[in-house]
This record gives structure tokens, sequence and C-alpha cells, in this order.
């Protein structure tokens, strides 16, 4: 097992616009890396990358030891990952959409029934796994889909804004589950907007800006590289967001 991340030079293009321009960041196991920018800076496409749904344009990434274009596949094996407003297949059931990413991941049905079961009761979803998909809500459906990224025990977890729609229970019960992965030397990539959990929750922060990355550190080196100011404050002064009208 290899839980990391390595990216060098990474430029992703759409058509003329460059979403991420030669970004270079290594993340090691063990370590919860949060990913900040304002709406636009390449997040979730540095994420799509990592995730193999997208190649880079130019550059190379390796995720868990194995190249994401040459090596999809292995990469895809060790991967959990919650993408920002995912759709969800409205009429399969919870237990058949957790069966089917079992399936994918190659999991015994046992095994998957005793992993995905767990986290079921800790989201307080179990009662729910019987109903129609479309009928869930959306704090519903985003427990279903952290359930179904961790039911495989992922070497790497790639979250995209993870807490949209949680009511704070479910918010608490997942910081716990991510903390508890980092434990056991798994690697994590947490994108979000919300400034105090990221500040909380991760080890080291990269802040990307068009595309770019214009700081990396853990929090408490960018608040003490920046005397006087929060998190919050630090971000609006390095990206274009402390710009905005």
């Amino acid at each position: 097992m290899n839980p990391s991340i390595q990216i060098r030079d990474l430029v992703r293009r759409y058509g003329d616009v460059e979403a991420v321009r030669g970004l270079t960041l290594d993340i090691a196991g063990g370590e919860i890396f949060g990913l900040l920018g304002p709406n636009g800076a390449g997040k979730s496409t540095t994420l799509r990358v990592l995730s193999t749904l997208i190649r880079p344009t130019s550059g190379s990434v390796r995720v868990a030891g194995y190249d994401v274009v040459a090596e999809a596949g292995e990469v895809r094996r060790r991967i959990g990952y919650v993408p920002e407003g995912a759709d969800l297949y409205d009429a399969l059931t919870g237990a058949e959409f957790l069966d089917l990413l079992a399936d994918l991941h190659l999991l015994g049905r046992a095994e998957a029934a005793a992993r995905s079961g767990a986290l079921l009761e800790a989201f307080a979803l179990a009662g729910e796994i019987d109903r129609p998909v479309g009928d869930y809500s959306k704090g519903m459906k985003q427990k279903l889909l952290l359930v179904a990224a961790l039911q495989h025990d992922p070497e790497v977890l790639l979250l995209d804004e993870p807490l949209d729609g949680l009511d704070v229970g479910a918010q608490e019960t997942l910081k716990g589950l991510l903390h508890q992965h980092a434990a056991a030397g798994r690697v994590i990539v947490y994108s979000s907007h919300i400034m105090e959990v990221v500040e909380r929750l991760c080890d080291r922060v990269g802040i990307i800006d068009h595309g770019r990355l214009v700081a990396h550190g853990s929090p408490s080196e960018l608040l003490a590289a920046h005397p006087g100011r929060t998190l919050s404050e630090i971000f609006l002064h390095l990206t274009s967001a402390g710009t905005e009208a």
C-alpha cells in the first residue's frame, strides 16, 4: 500500500480556458489535506483528475503509487470519491446503490454488508436503506454517497464539499470518521468553502487561485505567516475572492 498523492506540473485546459496551471503538490498518508479556493479556482478539476474522471492536459499525477492515465483502473480500485452535487440512480434503493458500488470495488457481499452496516448506523441512515433513492432528502443522499465512498476502506479519499446538506450530527460523525481514516494511514483530500471546519480538521491546507497554488502549509503555519489575520482573511488576501464585489 502506498497511500500518497504526487502531482507534478499539472495542467488541465478546457478549450482556451486553463483551469489548472502547473500545480505541483505532495500529500502523504495519514494526512487530511484541505484544498481551498474561490469558485472556478480549479479545485473540482483537480479532484476530477485525481479520480481519473478527466485526463491531465500535461504533467503527471500518481495516486497510491499509480499513474492516473496509464494505470487508471488501479487508481479507481484504491479511491473513494464524493463529488459536489453528484447525481444518483433515483430508481435504485439505497441498498441496491451500495451493492452496485461494492460490486464495482470487488467487495464480497458479506464484507460489504458489514462495512456499510456500521456506516449506515453511524449516519442514522440504516432505517432508510430500502427506500428508493429518489425519495431521499438532499442530506440523506449525501450520507449515502459518503457510505458508498467509505465502505471499501479506500487508501485515498477525495471529498468535494462533503458537508453539503448534512445536519450537525452527521457533520460530527463524518469528522470523526475522517480522523479515524487518517489515523489508519489513509490520505484524505478535503475541498470546502467552510474555513472554520478546514482550520480545525485539516493537517495542511493548500490555497489555489486561477489554477495556481498560492500558499500551502498547516493552518498554524499560515496564520503565523500572516499575523493578525484569520484563515478566512488570509484566503481573501491571497485570492481573487478578496476582490469580488
